[in-house]
């Protein structure tokens, strides 16, 4: 969907682009939810969930930057954003390689619910909505996407320190060799 997204964008089909990510933030959300009460939890659901978020999250902002919908200043939260996915992924490969499973935590749903919000907020912009809903979506997106990025930021950190043994074993197995 990412991609569609994105040609919706190019193609300054804002309405279809808005569409198409509601469906997908909105499928990702049920998807999560039906596997939980329908008790069909796997761990390569686990894992794919998180890598379809990362690719959704990670791809739109780095679109909404070179179309020129996020402040300039925005850039610099983007590549850390862009950083801690690489991280965490990084890490759950390791984790994988090893057998073990790194499920996604609280503080990192809400990073990620916080990033949709902060994307849906800026894909609205350019709805041809009243130019004041306009400017408090603008405004209310960059007060979103700052907090999220904070969050972004203390759930990274939080999430490779709680698992930094599996670092730590990758580490000391490559030095024993």
């Amino acid at each position: 969907m990412v991609f569609l997204i994105v040609y919706f964008m190019e193609k300054e089909l804002a309405y279809w682009a808005f569409v198409f990510f509601l469906i997908s933030a909105l499928t990702d959300w049920l998807d999560g939810y039906l596997a939980r009460k329908c008790c069909q939890i796997t761990d390569f659901g686990k894992f794919m969930d998180a890598l379809a978020d990362k690719v959704l999250t990670v791809g739109l902002f780095v679109a909404l930057l070179a179309l020129g919908k996020l402040p300039d200043w925005a850039l610099f939260l983007v590549l850390l954003i862009v950083t801690r996915e690489f991280l965490v992924t990084g890490l759950r490969l390791v984790a994988a390689g090893k057998g073990r499973v790194l499920s996604a935590e609280k503080l990192g749903k809400w990073k990620t619910a916080l990033q949709m919000v902060t994307i849906g907020l800026f894909l609205m912009i350019d709805l041809d909505l009243s130019l004041d809903f306009t400017f408090q979506c603008y405004k209310c997106g960059e007060v979103i996407f700052s907090v999220a990025t904070i969050l972004t930021v203390i759930s990274g950190s939080s999430y490779l320190f709680k698992n930094r043994d599996v670092f730590r074993d990758e580490v000391e197995a490559s030095l024993h060799k």
